[in-house]
């Protein structure tokens, strides 16, 4: 659960992450190649994700990419293809920096897995 932080915002005013996504979330390990432009070159990395959903995924890269970038990814496992962009600063973690992403057009089956239904909720 997230707060709001504006001035003069109640507690019982906090949101569930859960309830703000467009679709279900999965953690699951799936091997990318990430394909971004740096100083007019694409430069090319292997990369993986944390988490996929039908909008984007939460990257693993070996270097930080910046808020609003665009960049391709390829699904190493099935060798599609898709243009998605960095929507937040991406924060440094041990495995290397942590680039949340979504597709710039809808992906319908990219990932090749089964979400949960929309009305999934996890047991506390």
């Amino acid at each position: 659960m997230i707060e709001s932080k504006a001035p003069g915002a109640r507690k019982d005013a906090a949101v569930h992450v859960e309830d703000r996504r467009r679709s279900q979330r999965v953690v699951i390990r799936v091997p990318v190649t990430v394909h971004v432009k740096v100083e007019g070159e694409t430069v090319t990395f292997a990369a993986h994700t944390v988490a996929v959903n039908d909008h984007g995924a939460m990257l693993v890269t070996p270097q930080i990419i910046a808020v609003n970038t665009q960049l391709e990814i390829t699904n190493d496992r099935t060798q599609q293809r898709v243009t998605a962009r960095v929507t937040r600063t991406p924060p440094e973690s041990s495995e290397g920096f942590l680039i949340p992403v979504e597709f710039i057009s809808p992906a319908p089956g990219y990932w090749q897995i089964s979400f949960p239904p929309k009305d999934w909720k996890p047991v506390d």
